[in-house]
């Protein structure tokens, strides 16, 4: 009995595990967090804790959805690659049938959740993050580069998706907010590329800015896009979004992330590019925060 209580456990924790990496549960909390950051932004002070996490938990489910169609679509592909070939899907400890279910399942609740307690906007928003992820930024992946630029509209839903729960409405501010994330995408997920472009080129996937690969070309690109970076998230300053905390801690962020952008321009180094990558973790999270701690003063 104690022998078969100890097997059961042991099946359900690897169950876990496994759908942590099917979920990319990492990614999906940095997706979530974005959202409920400038949820709490467009309720200026009245935030009430039950809705927001409702909000979350949509968001979250959302965006697990997406997650788990990419896993389902792209199960082949990811036995090519290193970094993906011990995911659920290709070594088989999860058959496509149950990721598929598990996808639709979250998917329909995650919508259903944004709808009903929220709005139509944010469902539909929801609904459109989920199909242009997964079904036409994946299937573009193997196609054209182009993907990576229909991907950054998908990553910069979030922000968007949050304030649209609260307020119901579009404007500026919530545009801003979709801006800023949307150009960071592009230095994000490009330095994560030149980590993994050796990988990538595995499943025929060419995602870098230059059909070259790690060149001068590539990582200029990638400055540039650091560099625009910085005007863009000074936008909430023009539009009376938030004063001078958020506008100097910007700057000073930006700066920090453009010089990582110019070491790897001039390194053409993946050490470089990983700098850049880890930069662009702590970037986003450290203005979104400023942003709304400057609101609320």
């Amino acid at each position: 009995m104690i022998v078969e209580n100890i097997h059961t456990k042991s099946n359900l924790t690897l169950k876990i595990q496994d759908y942590v990496q099917f979920l990319k549960l990492r990614l999906t909390l940095l997706v979530v967090f974005s959202a409920a950051i400038t949820f709490a932004y467009a309720a200026k002070g009245n935030l009430v804790w039950g809705q927001l996490w409702l909000m979350v938990l949509g968001g979250f489910l959302t965006t697990a959805s997406a997650n788990g169609f990419n896993q389902v679509i792209e199960r082949e592909l990811d036995k090519l690659m290193m970094r993906t070939r011990l995911r659920p899907l290709p070594t088989q400890r999860m058959t496509m049938a149950e990721g598929l279910t598990a996808s639709i399942l979250m998917g329909i609740a995650g919508i259903f959740i944004l709808t009903y307690y929220f709005n139509v906007i944010t469902g539909v928003l929801a609904l459109f993050s989920i199909i242009t992820y997964a079904f036409i930024y994946t299937p573009l992946k193997t196609r054209t580069s182009f993907a990576v630029f229909v991907g950054a509209i998908a990553g910069a839903m979030p922000p968007l998706l949050g304030y649209v729960a609260y307020s119901n409405s579009f404007g500026f501010e919530p545009g801003i907010m979709f801006a800023i994330q949307f150009i960071w995408q592009f230095p994000h997920f490009w330095s994560l590329a030149w980590v993994l472009d050796d990988d990538y080129k595995k499943a025929g996937m060419n995602l870098m800015p230059s059909s070259e690969g790690r060149s001068k070309n590539s990582a200029f690109q990638i400055m540039l896009y650091t560099l625009i970076l910085i005007p863009v998230s000074l936008l909430p300053l023009k539009f009376g979004m938030a004063g001078y905390t958020l506008a100097i801690v910007s700057l000073i962020a930006g700066l920090a992330f453009f010089m990582q952008s110019v070491k790897l321009y001039r390194q053409c180094s993946i050490k470089a590019a990983r700098e850049l990558m880890f930069g662009s973790f702590l970037y986003l999270p450290i203005v979104q925060i400023t942003l709304l701690i400057d609101k609320l003063n």
